[in-house]
C-alpha cells in the first residue's frame, strides 16, 4: 500500500489548479474543503480532487510533485482528463 500521494485540485473544470503532496489524502482533503488552512487553495476556492497518484516513498512523491509543478498547463489538463474526463470530485464519496 502506498504511503504518499501527489494530487491535483481544481476550482472548477478547467479552472485554477493546485498540486500538492501528502501522506494522508483524506485528511488533507478535509483541510482543503473545510478551508482550515490559509493560503492559495482557500483564497481561490480550490478544493475539488480531480487527480491523484500513489507513491511508496516520500522521495518518489516529492520528485513527481516537483516535476508536475513545472509542467505547462496543457500537459496538466491532459493528465487529469486521461483519468478523469468529467473533472469529477474523486473525494466526493469520502465526505
Amino acid at each position: 500500500m502506498a504511503n504518499f500521494y501527489v494530487y491535483i485540485l481544481a476550482s472548477k473544470p478547467d479552472g485554477v489548479l493546485y498540486i500538492g503532496l501528502t501522506n494522508d489524502l483524506e485528511r488533507r482533503l478535509r483541510e482543503h474543503k473545510g478551508k482550515v488552512l490559509k493560503g492559495f487553495t482557500k483564497r481561490y476556492n480550490v478544493d475539488t480532487l480531480v487527480y491523484f497518484e500513489e507513491h511508496d516513498t516520500y522521495d518518489e512523491a516529492f520528485t513527481r510533485e516537483r516535476r508536475l509543478k513545472k509542467w505547462n498547463r496543457d500537459w496538466k489538463i491532459k493528465l487529469i482528463e486521461k483519468q478523469n474526463p468529467g473533472w469529477e470530485d474523486l473525494a466526493a464519496r469520502w465526505f
